[in-house]
């Protein structure tokens, strides 16, 4: 997820959890991750169908 402070990366699997950031405070972590979640199922099936995994 990219901002104009910085960024973050998420693992998917096995649940929903940072994996590195830059320059985000921790309420736009936490808010980056909420929306992960929220689009979890989105997120899976734009990969899938990108990639045909």
């Amino acid at each position: 997820m990219s901002h104009p402070d910085g960024e973050a990366k998420f693992w998917l699997t096995p649940n929903v959890h940072l994996a590195t950031s830059v320059g985000l405070n921790q309420r736009l972590l936490r808010e980056a991750q909420s929306i992960v979640e929220n689009h979890l199922g989105e997120i899976t099936n734009a990969w899938h169908s990108h990639f045909g995994a």
